[in-house]
């Protein structure tokens, strides 16, 4: 494996375990799942929400997807879309967390 594929595959890794430690611990916090209803909040608890959702979607958006998809029986190519939605956000909010640390300890 190439030193690139690597980094990559650890951002995907470090996004997924970031988004659902925000999850876990806004559900701890709030006692509410995270969901991407607290857009529709007063304009400043949105802002707030806004964070957490950005880094915390993979999360939901799997989540989601497997509910709909064991509750709805939705369709496997929306499954499969969905998951490749979550994994290509999850790399990306891994990439930022991993360039950051990068920055803060260089």
């Amino acid at each position: 494996m190439t030193p690139e594929l690597m980094s990559n595959v650890y951002a995907l890794m470090l996004g997924f375990a970031l988004s659902g430690l925000l999850a876990s611990g806004f559900q701890l916090i709030a006692d509410r799942p995270l969901s991407f209803r607290l857009l529709h909040l007063p304009t400043a608890a949105a802002l707030v929400c806004v964070p957490i959702l950005t880094f915390g979607a993979p999360f939901v958006i799997m989540r989601n997807t497997v509910r709909g998809r064991r509750i709805e029986s939705r369709r496997f190519e929306y499954a499969m879309l969905a998951t490749i939605i979550a994994c290509f956000w999850s790399l990306m909010s891994g990439t930022v967390i991993v360039e950051l640390v990068a920055k803060l300890f260089a």
